[in-house]
């Protein structure tokens, strides 16, 4: 049984600034080598990186070492991008992640590894704690959504192979932000598993001082 991990690392950092936020520093390393070496354990063979093509050469030089790494070019979209690290290696259970995300903990992953044989498509989820509002286009507020069902999604998200690769194939084309959501799009069942707080996606530069806190 062969499990792979992709991981998304083609965006261009509009919202982070002049800089590649995944190339920044935190403590010293670099934010894509905390993400990587999360996924490198004995349950997962290989670690396809799906670069923006001017980091590749950067990323190459940090990876050389390591035979079970893959770098592969990125996509106009991350629907795209992870379509790419798909076609690199066929495999019997794959696992997507945001490069942005180094917090992510080691007892997640291998939940997804083990739960993702029986349910074949799952996400990472944390319960909404913030109180969720609808707003209209004028800014006014329509109602109160009830939080009690409602859930914040993270990555890694894990599926069965052969059923994520069909998936993107018969939605190719659009421009979903999630794989979770392109399964739940063709009435595939998604599963959650328990996330975490601290898995926070690097957006910005004040998320840089929240990550260096928790790493």
């Amino acid at each position: 049984m062969e499990i792979n991990a992709i991981i998304t690392a083609g965006g261009t950092s509009s919202r982070f600034g002049k800089t590649n936020k995944l190339l920044e520093k935190i403590n010293g390393k670099e934010v894509i080598k905390y993400t990587v070496e999360k996924f490198d354990i004995p349950e997962i063979q290989r670690i396809i990186i799906t670069a923006n093509s001017s980091i590749i050469p950067i990323l190459a030089g940090f990876f050389s070492a390591n035979p079970k790494i893959k770098i592969v070019e990125g996509g106009s979209t991350r629907q795209q991008s992870v379509y790419n690290g798909l076609m690199a290696f066929c495999c019997d259970y794959v696992l997507i992640h945001d490069g942005a995300r180094p917090m992510i903990m080691d007892e997640i992953i291998k939940n997804a590894v083990e739960t993702v044989k029986t349910k074949k498509a799952l996400t990472v989820m944390t319960k909404t704690i913030d109180t969720i509002k609808e707003v209209d286009e004028e800014g006014k507020i329509i109602r109160t959504i009830d939080r009690t069902r409602l859930y914040n999604t993270q990555t890694p998200q894990a599926f069965e192979y052969n059923l994520i690769k069909e998936t993107h194939e018969k939605l190719k084309g659009q421009n979903f932000t999630d794989d979770a959501g392109m399964a739940e799009a063709l009435g595939i069942d998604v599963y959650m598993i328990e996330g975490d707080y601290r898995n926070i996606k690097i957006t910005t530069q004040n998320d840089i001082a929240i990550a260096q806190a928790y790493l």
